[in-house]
């Protein structure tokens, strides 16, 4: 089942520090306003916040009353206001309305503005537009980093993709160094930097300015070597439909800042239940990162085990019943809690993944990345679109398509195009331009960039002497470069050896063994090779800017080296952390996984939705 850890694994650095800090950091934020204050926190800061410093940390600082940023009217009454935001005009824009209308009123009242984790220009050149930047005083709570398990941390920024990637928006990219800055100077030195993508890049060389400026402590480091990637370095992965339990529940129900809430149909109550969802979960640890099919065998095992742990009260004495009470009866009764939730929340995603739909959505992805049976796959999308099945899920086999075929033909194109649009609106016109912008869904072109072996059968195809082709020969000759990329890197397993999902042999478990990721495919080539080195065609194909950089000599234990700091540039998903998980366990490594957000694919495509939809 789990997979057992090797013997020689590393142990991982204490990431609460990062939460201590930030705690610290906010009190002393809150003390520079003293006396009672309401405090105003945006809701996308909510649970972070909650994870950071709860409701009585704040009222132990004389926060009086918490409100949400609704963009309205106030009604406090109190005379000193805190605002808890991030540095979006849009907000600080609604800041300056409540200030102006209580000039207007006559009411004297003390502002202050926590921008996190920074405050741009912008938002003080609004203020100063308004005329009200010398009635607030404005500060920056640094708060880059939220750690939501031993080995994940979330800069909790899902607007990174969307401005980075589809506006060109750079602004956070001095955030992301900030937050690599933090962990250097906790955990560091690193002894060695690798990334792929421009905004990797970008980051490690704003990164390595931050270094130069600060002052440089010999110390023990904790965290050897650092890989930077870039979300769209590998846009299939996050598209695949996700098989492992924690993916999945989080494709279900959602997991929020390391928590999710289970409704009635899993509570087995009129009530929901919010549950965190981390290690310290024991039953939730062994199943995380497993392959779903595996999940129930594990659970009724589970099950049993409680059963003779209970059953072991029977024919104790008094004093040998006094110890089971105190030592391993209040554990059990939390175990068997946690196992009930877990036993419902699969029940209720069989419910949602195991009809008929599911196993031909997942067999249309399979042939899609085996490039088998097109035809057949456009068949399957184009009835997803016309029976109106999902908006996300009809866009999302839209672009694997596109992505795994190097493009559509255009009359696939302009056919697929135009049902989507008949059956989700016109309005979807933008969400199509988005998509085209970031080569998701695009049409192909003559004469595209291919591989050599490509280009002779190209030339084939395109000789007019050939006459009419069919769409199997056009198709034949513009072989994506995912295609060219799988080939060499054999991201696809081949389909007729068996896969036993109990016993995962690689990576591709995470998807049925029909795929192996191509992102935590190239760190593992990366990390075998100790560089860049026999991948140049890799790089090629997937037009790269990588880097890899060696850092002074660190006097570190021998156990940092493997520990490998994965930073996603856009997001990650939960099964490359699974996988990264299973990598570690082969190769002796520990991964931690440093991201803007955790994505999926319906968030990701959310993201790119044009914002009138």
């Amino acid at each position: 089942m789990a997979h057992s850890a090797r013997r020689d694994s590393p142990e991982l650095p204490d990431l609460s520090l990062l939460k201590r800090l930030a705690r610290d950091q906010l009190i002393y934020l809150l003390e520079q306003l003293p006396g009672k204050k309401d405090l105003f926190i945006e809701s996308d800061l909510m649970s972070p916040l909650d994870r950071i410093a709860n409701v009585s940390t704040l009222k132990q600082h004389e926060v009086d009353k918490l409100y949400k940023v609704e963009h309205k009217p106030i009604v406090s009454i109190s005379d000193q206001i805190c605002f808890l935001i991030r540095p979006r005009i849009q907000t600080v824009k609604w800041i300056c309305d409540v200030v102006n209308a209580d000039k207007a009123a006559g009411k004297f009242r003390r502002y202050k503005i926590i921008f996190t984790p920074q405050k741009f220009y912008a938002c003080e050149a609004v203020l100063e537009e308004q005329g009200v930047f010398g009635d607030v005083t404005t500060d920056e709570w640094a708060f880059y980093l939220l750690p939501l398990d031993e080995d994940i941390i979330s800069l909790e920024l899902p607007e990174f993709f969307r401005d980075n990637f589809l506006a060109g928006d750079q602004r956070w990219v001095r955030t992301a160094a900030s937050a690599l800055h933090l962990l250097h100077s906790l955990f560091g030195p690193f002894s060695k930097v690798y990334g792929i993508g421009r905004c990797s890049k970008m980051t490690y060389e704003s990164w390595r300015e931050q270094v130069e400026q600060g002052e440089q402590k010999a110390r023990h480091a904790e965290i050897g070597n650092v890989f930077l990637i870039d979300r769209d370095v590998d846009f299939i992965t996050p598209l695949c439909s996700q098989v492992v339990y924690e993916g999945l529940v989080d494709d279900i129900f959602r997991i929020k800042c390391g928590c999710v809430e289970f409704g009635p149909e899993v509570t087995s109550s009129d009530k929901s239940l919010k549950v965190m969802l981390n290690s310290q979960d024991k039953v939730f640890n062994e199943i995380r990162n497993e392959h779903f099919s595996n999940v129930f065998g594990f659970l009724s095992q589970k099950a049993r085990n409680l059963q003779t742990a209970y059953d072991k009260r029977r024919g104790m004495d008094i004093q040998q019943m006094k110890t089971f009470v105190s030592e391993e009866l209040k554990g059990l009764k939390q175990e068997h809690r946690l196992l009930s939730l877990h036993i419902s929340a699969s029940e209720s995603i069989m419910k949602k993944k195991t009809k008929q739909d599911f196993q031909e959505l997942l067999k249309t992805e399979h042939c899609l990345l085996e490039g088998f049976e097109i035809r057949e796959c456009i068949s399957f999308i184009e009835e997803h679109i016309n029976r109106q099945v999902s908006m996300i899920e009809s866009l999302r086999l839209l672009c694997l398509l596109s992505v795994t075929e190097n493009g559509l033909l255009p009359k696939d194109f302009k056919s697929l195009k135009a049902q989507y649009l008949q059956s989700y609106g016109a309005d979807h016109l933008l969400t199509f331009s988005n998509l085209r912008q970031l080569g998701l869904l695009v049409e192909q072109q003559p004469g595209e960039t291919l591989t050599v072996m490509e280009s002779k059968v190209g030339k084939l195809v395109n000789d007019r002497t050939a006459g009419k082709l069919t769409d199997a020969f056009s198709s034949l000759a513009k072989k994506s470069h995912f295609r060219a990329l799988s080939r060499k890197l054999n991201l696809v397993p081949k389909s007729d050896e068996e896969y036993d999902l109990r016993v995962p042999r690689d990576m591709a478990y995470i998807f049925s063994g029909a795929y192996v990721p191509l992102s935590c495919k190239i760190i593992e080539q990366v990390l075998e090779r100790d560089g860049w080195t026999g991948l140049e065609e890799v790089t090629r194909l997937i037009n790269g800017h990588e880097f890899a950089v060696t850092g002074a000599d660190p006097k570190s234990k021998s156990d940092a080296q493997r520990i490998i700091l994965v930073m996603f540039l856009g997001g990650c998903t939960f099964s490359e952390v699974s996988a990264l998980r299973f990598l570690g366990k082969e190769k002796g490594y520990k991964f931690i996984v440093v991201t803007t957000a955790i994505t999926n694919s319906s968030r990701l495509l959310e993201a790119l939705l044009d914002n009138n939809v």
